[in-house]
């Protein structure tokens, strides 16, 4: 295989022959700083930045002669970065074309100073892809070079203009390089990117991306390139996580910058064939492309273009000297880019590393804790490490002592400084350890406490109602506070500055209040509940009493049919209402001294009261409205009309003659009754003919209740202004319309009983004479001795008397009766059906009624047939000549 010459043209190595691509020392063909601006000195390119630091007026003539000036933006810009002495010119040179100086292989000294620029100047071979016009090559000064030693300032400074200024920044690097700090030059990274973002990012809302391109040289196959791409990302991150970052931009990942590429190449010396054709590879990816995010994992990336269209930093060609002069400028004069010492930059490598070394027991005793809280957290059960503060203090300790003990040997500075964020780091981990065992303590000790009051008085309930329920509260309380300080003291870690409990016990304490709080607000409400069920059931009773005494007439209070009403109607509501107030006064006493054993204020034991009162109302009224259905009333005004009715004055019921007046007892007894109806429509106290004075016995509401006290509360009539309702509305039972129903239904019911005593009367007056049994007797004389002085008819007669006693005894003379009914009809119905098949199918049938063949196709279109006769001879309604017929027959 050919091999490539620095002009691009193919040539067969020799045995002997090295392969180089450029003088090892420098020639005139390159324009350094402070030399005439020769046009034939810019031949093969031109120093940027020199070894002193100074920048090279003479790069806009350079760009002019090589005609890139004109070029808008047209133009690309890539340079690279890496250690001294690993083949960066090389590479460049046999990539591009140029002719930068590279290492004497006899010598092994620096080469490369300063920065340098050419044109490409690759002359793309039949065949291959195009490479892009007008690329710019940047050859960076080498890293970690003996000839500056420890003064690494213009090294920060070269590697951060060219990360500032380039499209693609190659990082050379060897393989046994990969996953070395220093030797893959990850802390000169790590610094470059930190000054890159508080120099040139921090402002910047559109920030253009960078792709950073890693050569993987002397690649021998061993570890895969996928191994080694993953390795140097790991890395790239790492360091990008430990930046100080400004503000704005913590969150930001290195992603958000720059993109990376990977390559590997073969050995040059060893295989330079093939070192030769894999260059020849990647040289054709540096064309012009864009990304496609639709194909992006799903095509080989070995093979596409380099130079996409987000990596240009959008500067015009005539404008980029200009540029490039203001970005080094910047670079140079920030005092920020001294580099430390060697001594220091060790001690960074070694206490990171310590470290590393020492949390790895601590995360072992750690790590599992950490674990275990947040298994609990996720499950909704934070649990409560036993003996935490002690595991934490010990751990803590160790760590601290074996940091102390390997790092205290070098830099003092680094040493107190990687120390103190060693505490920071692992304080922060067992801070947020205490704080969950804190927040665990508090939920486990809000719950222990809700549930030890809720069974105390569940047992208090139990044993009997006399139960302190603020002397549980008070005791379980303490309890709960004591084991929430013994939780924390056992948590503490001296000496750290987040060891303090007081914040967390003082907020558990006030929660333990506004649960108190509740439980109090519950078992009050429970109380008011178990209050008004007591309310409730009395009433039912004592107000289903008094109304049932509206029916019981004569067969109870001996009420008159007429005259002055008796005490069970005219007191009726003066009763009611008495019953109430007591029943209702008797549990605002009850109510009131079990408050107390809450601990209850004036103004909650104020709310209850008034809620008692409204509902005890409510439930007041509910009973009537019960009562005063319409089939309840109907019934108990029937029951009052029948006992006036029906009993006499001594209340002894009434067997009717002939000779009673019927008729006027029925209407004082009905006139009686109606007047009930007037008396029932309206809640009125007999004594003052008014309403009973609700509103006042209820009174105002408690400044102090809320809308949730409300929400639950009928609206009273008369009572709450808000309603559109007084209290004569509210105290009105039975509507007038209703009422005048009710008289209506009442009378027809009470004309029913009249009836049925006048036909009682009346049944009373029909009675069979003694004569017509002497009559019936010499009539059927000669039957009756016929009968028994014949043995079978006596034996049948004897029989028949039998079966009809058995029968009546059984009740069974209706269904017999019902059997024989369903008997002859359907034999009556079978009948007609086969005289029906008879008349039809036979032709005897046919000529017995005169039934010719003309009068079957008469009755064929007129659609009647023998099937559709009914059995009285019509169809559809209507009989026919032919019905009449059959019927004859």
């Amino acid at each position: 295989m050919a091999s490539l010459s620095p002009n691009g043209k193919a040539r067969r190595p020799s045995a002997n022959q090295r392969h180089p691509t450029a003088p090892s020392i420098m020639n005139g063909h390159f324009a350094g700083i402070g030399e005439s601006a020769n046009p034939a000195d810019f031949e093969h390119g031109v120093q940027i930045v020199d070894q002193e630091k100074n920048f090279n007026e003479n790069l806009g003539q350079y760009l002019q002669l090589e005609g890139i000036i004109r070029a808008g933006f047209n133009y690309h810009i890539i340079s690279v970065f890496g250690s001294q002495s690993t083949g960066k010119s090389t590479l460049l040179n046999y990539l591009f074309g140029t002719q930068f100086g590279v290492m004497s292989e006899q010598e092994r000294r620096q080469t490369t100073k300063g920065i340098w620029m050419s044109k490409n100047k690759k002359e793309n071979a039949a065949g291959e892809k195009s490479m892009a016009e007008n690329i710019l090559v940047m050859d960076v000064e080498g890293t970690d070079g003996r000839e500056r030693g420890e003064d690494q300032d213009f090294e920060r400074k070269s590697a951060l203009f060219a990360l500032a200024t380039s499209e693609v920044l190659i990082v050379n690097i060897w393989e046994h390089q990969v996953g070395l700090y220093q030797g893959a030059n990850m802390g000169l990274l790590k610094t470059v990117f930190e000054v890159n973002l508080q120099l040139f990012l921090k402002n910047a809302k559109n920030v253009t991306r960078s792709l950073l391109f890693f050569v993987i040289r002397d690649h021998l196959g061993t570890t895969p390139l996928s191994n080694l791409k993953q390795t140097l990302i790991q890395d790239l991150q790492r360091i990008w996580g430990g930046l100080s970052k400004p503000p704005g931009l913590e969150k930001s990942q290195i992603e958000d910058y720059f993109d990376f590429g990977f390559v590997a190449l073969p050995h040059k010396i060893l295989q330079p064939e093939k070192f030769e054709q894999e260059v020849r590879n990647l040289g054709t990816r540096f064309r012009e492309g864009y990304k496609n995010p639709k194909t992006a994992g799903l095509i080989d990336e070995q093979s596409e273009p380099i130079l996409l269209s987000e990596y240009h930093r959008r500067i015009p060609a005539d404008g980029f000297p200009m540029y490039a002069r203001g970005v080094w400028e910047q670079i140079d004069s920030n005092k920020d880019l001294d580099l430390p010492t060697q001594q220091e930059l060790l001690a960074q490598f070694r206490c990171d590393e310590i470290m590393k070394e020492v949390l790895v027991p601590f995360d072992e005793i750690i790590a599992p804790l950490e674990e275990q809280q947040a298994q609990g957290v996720a499950a909704g059960k934070p649990s409560i490490i036993a003996k935490l503060g002690k595991v934490m203090a010990g751990a803590r300790s160790v760590l601290l002592a074996s940091f102390e003990e390997e790092a205290s040997r070098y830099h003092k500075g680094v040493y107190k400084r990687k120390q103190t964020e060693l505490e920071g780091k692992v304080d922060g981990r067992l801070k947020t350890l205490f704080q969950g065992q804190m927040t665990a303590a508090h939920k486990s000790g809000l719950n222990d406490f809700s549930e030890a009051v809720t069974t105390a008085v569940k047992a208090g309930q139990k044993k009997g109602s006399n139960y302190d329920f603020h002397k549980i509260v008070s005791s379980e309380k303490d309890k709960a506070l004591k084991r929430f300080e013994s939780e924390a003291q056992t948590s503490l870690v001296t000496g750290t500055p987040w060891s303090d409990y007081k914040s967390q016990l003082n907020l558990f304490r006030k929660e333990l209040d506004e649960v108190s709080g509740r439980l109090r607000k519950e078992e009050m409400r429970r109380l008011a509940n178990r209050s008004e069920r007591w309310v409730r059931s009395k009433l039912d009773e004592s107000v289903g009493l008094e109304f049932n005494k509206l029916g019981s007439g004569r067969g109870g209070s001996g009420a008159p049919a007429e005259g002055q009403k008796p005490a069970s109607e005219r007191d009726l509501w003066d009763r009611i209402w008495n019953v109430f107030t007591d029943t209702v006064s008797h549990a605002e006493s009850r109510f009131t001294e079990r408050a107390r054993s809450f601990d209850a204020s004036p103004d909650e034991v104020e709310v209850g009261l008034w809620r008692l009162r409204r509902k005890s109302w409510g439930a007041l009224r509910g009973k009537i409205d019960e009562e005063m259905m319409e089939g309840n009333l109907l019934l108990k005004l029937r029951e009052n009309f029948e006992d006036k009715f029906r009993y006499d004055d001594e209340g002894v019921p009434r067997i009717w003659r002939p000779t009673d007046d019927i008729e006027g007892l029925y209407t004082r007894a009905r006139e009686s009754t109606l007047e009930v109806i007037p008396l029932l429509s309206r809640f009125k106290l007999a004594g003052t003919s008014s309403p009973p004075p609700l509103d006042a016995w209820i009174g105002e509401a408690p400044s102090n209740v809320t809308s949730a006290d409300e929400e639950d509360l009928q609206p009273i009539g008369g009572v709450d202004e808000d309603e559109a309702k007084s209290l004569e509305e509210e105290m009105t039972i039975l509507s007038d319309a209703k009422a005048q129903d009710l008289s209506t239904r009442f009378k027809k019911t009470a004309d029913g009983v009249y009836i049925e005593a006048k036909r009682s009367a009346i049944g009373g007056m029909t009675q069979v004479p003694l004569y017509f049994y002497g009559l019936l007797l010499a009539l059927g004389w000669n039957e009756i001795v016929a009968v028994l002085r014949n043995p079978v008819y006596f034996i049948f007669l004897i029989l028949l008397g039998a079966g009809a006693y058995v029968t009546w005894t059984l009740n069974l003379w209706g269904p017999m009766l019902r059997m024989g009914n369903a008997a002859s009809t359907q034999g009556l119905e079978i009948f007609r059906e086969k005289l029906r098949e008879f008349l039809e199918s036979s032709e005897t049938g046919r000529q017995a009624i005169g039934m010719s063949e003309t009068g079957r196709q008469a009755m064929a279109k007129t659609g009647i047939n023998m099937d559709t006769l009914h059995t009285n001879g019509t169809t559809n309604g209507k009989a026919t000549s032919k019905d009449d017929e059959v019927d004859e027959i």
